[in-house]
């Protein structure tokens, strides 16, 4: 209804808009996520103030409105009252058959300007004698006064009644049912499982396919991505069975996410596994058969009512989109408890080929995983630590959004997961500023909208023409940002195009520092730094965004309802030691001399184990 609502009033105003008001305000992503700045039309599903932000359809409006309001004030007053000199004098001409009461309260009448109290068809008696003054024509001029009158009222207030419905509608209907967010838990693998600088560079020369100039690509990615020296790897890669995976390995690697995070879960939130109504698991490139809620609901002994779901291939927005999944659901069932889990197999797709667009996958991504427990029950509002207040998708159906990020073979057959970065910054921008289109208006205060509205006037333009672009304050609606910890560079991308500070960053900095990229499940190691910092106060709103193959970008926003969070979780060991300097690692000590020149000449192999042995 929202999106029709918007739609209408938009088709209504298209015209006007684009011959007179203003094209639209610069939403710039910066690189390396977006490349080029990308203009975001001033539509009304942009944000509700759609119809406010074209200052030219106000001040043609208000235009409108004031003529006939200035031809009611200005031109019928002097006819009105030449109108009632003409009854007077009238009257006078027949004071013969008229008595001298009623041409004296005429004249008082007349003397006070009072000639509204003058009856529209008058009589006068005098003896058996009655004459009908008639003022036909008067009233039918105070008729048009007050209909003109009455259209000038609904031209000026129909914007800002259908602004006002479009606003309510998008916070409180568009917002669906209600889901709370009880518990969650992030997996940590054991400490055999760490993956130092060491390790990397051992792991990187077994690759034999590689040349020189690849090892130099794969350590300045290394260098430059933000990781630290204490993320995890699978076991089959850390004792060199990368080459060759074996299904039991696989599903032992996710085993050992999935139990271990539900085990701890079900223990915290003091939940039953058989209370559990719905289950929703999602890993992108790992789909035995049974499926992985399957062998969840058979460890655990689950109710037979139970729906289960796995979801497959969905990339690193996955997770959302099971909590997504899971409110849709809860519409239809009250009073239910939900369970997701989230989590990816890193050792079965270990990339072995030359491909550098494939290359990237074994730099950034490491193990990880979580659970998170949801409910719609109004009698677990009390123990819920999160809302959730608002969440859209967004998913282009284009070739290049679909071919961008895109699981293949390589040319010598060797299977990995290509990403193109180029035509991932297009998509990614273009996704995120249509998924903010629909956003915005839920979650943006009335206030900061009529702010940018006004900004967005005439006026200021030219008096600010020279000024920097003016855009939304996303921090009136939001408290914290829980953003997605691909790379460094894709941070700061985020911090350039949503005007954000260091201290907004921080958590997706630390987060991607200490146990790097875990795909899907990301965002919930984010949003334990915050917990474990103790950042997240009641009232407070937490911001995620998370994009995925597709391709797609999810947003949605969490309200704290919790008094007291500050579980460490998954941070208990090392909250104390953040935030540090992330930008640094080892790699750039160690190893920085493979971006010179001058080692070109070098036999590589010779060279690197000389310089191995001394670490």
């Amino acid at each position: 209804m929202v999106h029709r609502l918007g739609s209408f009033v938009y088709e209504l105003f298209s015209v006007w808009g684009s011959r007179y008001g203003y094209k639209g305000v610069q939403f710039v992503l910066d690189e390396p996520l977006i490349c080029n700045s990308y203009m975001l039309p001033c539509n009304l599903s942009t944000t509700p103030t759609s119809l406010l932000s074209s200052s030219s359809i106000m001040v043609l409006t208000l235009i409108a409105a004031a003529l006939p309001v200035v031809r009611c004030f200005s031109l019928r007053q002097p006819e009105s009252t030449s109108r009632c000199s003409v009854f007077l004098s009238h009257q006078q001409s027949s004071s013969t058959r008229s008595s001298g009461e009623d041409l004296q309260r005429l004249s008082i009448l007349s003397s006070q300007g009072q000639s509204s109290y003058l009856p529209s068809r008058g009589t006068v008696h005098h003896g058996e004698h009655k004459e009908h003054v008639s003022d036909e024509f008067s009233t039918l001029d105070r008729k048009k006064i007050l209909m003109e009158l009455l259209i000038a009222a609904t031209i000026v207030s129909a914007p800002f009644i259908l602004f006002s419905v479009y606003y309510l509608l998008s916070k409180y209907v568009h917002s669906g049912g209600r889901c709370y967010l009880l518990s969650y838990q992030c997996y940590k693998p054991p400490d055999e499982q760490k993956m130092s600088t060491a390790n990397s560079l051992q792991i990187a020369l077994r690759n034999s396919n590689l040349v020189l100039e690849d090892y130099r690509f794969l350590q300045k990615e290394m260098v430059s991505s933000g990781i630290g020296d204490e993320t995890y790897c699978p076991r089959n890669i850390m004792e060199g069975r990368e080459a060759s995976p074996s299904l039991q390995e696989s599903l032992k690697e996710m085993d050992d996410i999935v139990f271990d995070t539900l085990d701890r879960l079900f223990a915290a939130s003091g939940i039953s596994p058989s209370q559990v109504d719905i289950l929703v698991t999602t890993a992108s490139l790992f789909a035995p058969c049974p499926s992985i809620s399957c062998r969840i609901v058979n460890r655990y002994k689950m109710k037979e009512g139970i729906k289960s779901y796995s979801l497959s291939g969905m990339g690193c927005s996955s997770s959302l989109v099971a909590v997504d999944l899971v409110r849709q659901q809860f519409k239809l069932q009250p009073n239910a408890l939900a369970v997701v889990v989230s989590a990816e197999t890193i050792g079965a797709n270990f990339y072995r080929g030359r491909d550098r667009s494939m290359m990237l996958q074994n730099v950034t991504y490491r193990t990880g995983g979580a659970s998170i427990l949801l409910t719609n029950s109004p009698a677990l509002k009390h123990s819920a630590m999160l809302e959730l207040t608002a969440l859209v998708r967004t998913h282009p159906s284009s070739d290049e959004s679909y071919e961008c990020a895109i699981e293949m073979e390589d040319e010598q057959g060797y299977r990995g997961f290509r990403v193109l970065l180029p035509k991932v910054a297009r998509v990614a921008r273009q996704c995120l500023v249509e998924n903010f289109k629909v956003l915005l208006p839920s979650v943006l205060p009335l206030w900061e909208i009529i702010r940018f509205a006004v900004q967005l006037s005439t006026p200021f333009r030219l008096l600010r023409r020279r000024s920097r672009r003016k855009r939304i304050n996303m921090k009136t609606g939001i408290d914290h940002f829980c953003l997605q910890p691909n790379t460094r560079a894709l941070i700061d991308g985020f911090k350039t195009s949503l005007e954000l500070e260091e201290d907004d960053l921080e958590p997706s900095r630390m987060t991607l520092h200490r146990f790097g990229f875990t795909s899907c499940s990301s965002l919930w190691y984010v949003l334990g730094y915050m917990e474990a910092k103790k950042r997240l106060r009641k009232g407070e709103k937490v911001l995620m965004v998370s994009m995925g193959a597709g391709y797609m970008c999810i947003t949605c926003v969490w309200k704290v309802v919790g008094d007291d969070l500050g579980d460490p979780n998954v941070w208990r060991d090392c909250i104390h030691e953040y935030p540090q300097q992330a930008s640094v690692n080892d790699f750039a000590f160690k190893f920085g001399w493979i971006q010179e020149d001058c080692v070109n000449f070098i036999r590589y192999d010779d060279y690197v184990r000389a310089q191995y042995s001394r670490y």
